[in-house]
């Protein structure tokens, strides 16, 4: 039986991650780790809300992000599963297919050599899947919401992920 290529399942996007609060030294470590780890430049998150108890206010630079499409992600991500040793927890996958897991240092990744100005930190790596078809969530004219037999269930992310990446989910 030939399987339908609409159902095919394929990384649209591996973003990492890195948040600092206020504090602008780490966010400038975390900047300069990103661009180490994948030899591009990555953009600084702000805050919308003004949080007083935390001395948050509009426009406060407090993280960093650099995403990853097509080849350079899927170069980057066995290389980022290493790092947690090939193994993912049921409860990283959410409802739509996607996964988040988090790194606590950086050095775990191979390829990665320790930085004394930068010193140890950590960082949060989440893999969008897609389908075929996921366009019309995106376009501009006429978009429209994916029907719910073409979405991605939990169960069938976490099979991509064990066949493709060789991972090992484990149940909570």
């Amino acid at each position: 039986m030939k399987m339908n290529s609409m159902k095919s399942i394929k990384i649209e996007k591996v973003t990492l991650n890195i948040g600092a609060g206020k504090d602008q030294a780490k966010l400038e470590k975390g900047f300069t780790l990103l661009g180490a780890i994948t030899n591009g430049t990555p953009i600084k998150t702000v805050t919308n809300k003004r949080i007083q108890e935390w001395g948050l206010r509009p426009g406060l630079p407090i993280g960093c992000k650099i995403t990853l499409r097509k080849q350079k992600a899927l170069h980057l991500l066995p290389r980022l599963l290493e790092a947690v040793e090939n193994k993912l927890k049921q409860r990283q996958f959410d409802e739509n297919g996607n996964v988040a897991f988090g790194i606590k240092e950086y050095i775990e990744i191979p390829g990665v050599k320790y930085d004394p100005k930068i010193g140890i930190l950590g960082l949060e790596v989440c893999v969008t899947l897609e389908r075929p078809g996921f366009r019309i969530k995106k376009r501009k004219i006429m978009s429209r919401r994916i029907p719910s037999r073409h979405r991605i269930s939990k169960q069938e992310a976490i099979d991509f992920m064990s066949g493709n990446f060789k991972t090992l989910v484990e149940a909570e």
